[in-house]
């Protein structure tokens, strides 16, 4: 069974001022994530041999992967929004251009919802990769009491 692409019936009316504050939004959300995802990379470094235990391996492998491919993620997305902000221009230069005004909309339309899903995927990663570290941080407390 084929999926079919469904268009929404409704779209909401976007003026070009909050199309910039949105895209504006997003580039300081995104470049935030670049800067943690420093701080992540500093904290898989200080707990590497904690990290490649046998019995935390697996789990450490998966969750550096996909911060790894976030990270890449990131760059592109502030890329694809500098880029998108760039093109905002055709909604305000005064002359009706009725097919490029809409494409810029629907652009923007997806842009609302890849950022969104990026987001939410990133914020669940991070939550993971401090779990990861904090039970890692337990436990080795937890051994220099017993010694």
């Amino acid at each position: 069974m084929k999926t079919k692409q469904v268009k929404p019936k409704y779209q909401a009316w976007l003026s070009a001022e909050s199309m910039h504050n949105m895209s504006a939004k997003w580039l300081s959300e995104l470049k935030f994530a670049k800067d943690e995802q420093l701080f992540f990379n500093d904290l898989v470094k200080s707990y590497t041999l904690q990290l490649i235990d046998s019995k935390r391996f697996n789990e450490s492998k998966k969750i550096i992967d996909q911060l790894s491919a976030l990270q890449k993620k990131t760059d592109s997305l502030i890329e694809t929004v500098i880029k998108h902000e760039k093109g905002l221009k055709i909604m305000v230069d005064g002359i009706d251009q009725i097919e490029e005004e809409n494409a810029y909309k629907d652009e923007h339309t997806k842009l609302i919802i890849k950022i969104s899903k990026f987001l939410a995927k990133y914020r669940t990663l991070k939550t993971q990769l401090f779990s990861l570290v904090k039970a890692i941080i337990k436990e080795g407390k937890q051994k220099r009491l017993l010694q």
